[in-house]
């Protein structure tokens, strides 16, 4: 119960499509009013994401395509949590795959919703230091089509704020690391 508050109450659930990455349902809600209504959620599974910075104080970053917006964005590595792997596993897999690097230290910078109007979608940040390039190069998806760059973090908030094409969870991680960035 939040603040004495009634919570919403769950009438009936309906799942509509069962994905690789994500299942889409719809799901009948009584609010606390006693008003009705259908609300559509993505249930996924959750992602974790570095903020990978060089020796130098650089960060890496990818430039991506991303099919949905049908255009190229700035990010930080991240992925999609698998079954049986923890946040932390995951982003040590996927640092290592999309950027060719390997971390020495790691801090948790914490966990935050994604778009909790319409997903489940938990973000695990993680700060990820002294890196090390490994002998072989990006092991990228099949479906991926990845630049890998290297930014200040002067010049990442300059691309930010000059409305580079930077998605929301490179933002917000960006925001959770910047207290531990040099400059």
């Amino acid at each position: 119960m939040a603040l004495g508050r009634e919570l919403p109450q769950l009438l009936k659930q309906r799942l509509f499509y069962e994905g690789r990455k994500f299942n889409f349902e719809v799901n009948r809600f009584r609010l606390p009013n006693k008003s009705e209504g259908d609300w559509e959620c993505i249930r996924h599974p959750g992602g974790a994401l570095a903020v990978p910075v060089t020796p130098e104080g650089k960060l890496i970053l990818l430039r991506q395509y991303r099919f949905a917006v049908s255009g190229r964005l700035l990010e930080f590595p991240a992925g999609t949590i698998e079954a049986n792997e923890t946040p932390f596993e995951t982003i040590q897999r996927e640092i290592q795959e999309e950027t060719g690097y390997s971390a020495g230290k790691w801090q948790n910078l914490g966990k935050f919703a994604l778009a909790p109007g319409y997903s489940d979608e938990i973000i695990y940040a993680y700060l990820a230091e002294d890196l090390e390039k490994l002998a072989e190069p990006p092991n990228l998806d099949e479906d991926e089509d990845i630049e890998v760059l290297f930014f200040t973090p002067e010049e990442l908030e300059k691309a930010i704020l000059e409305g580079e094409p930077v998605d929301s969870k490179s933002i917000s991680s960006f925001m959770l690391a910047r207290p531990y960035l040099k400059g």
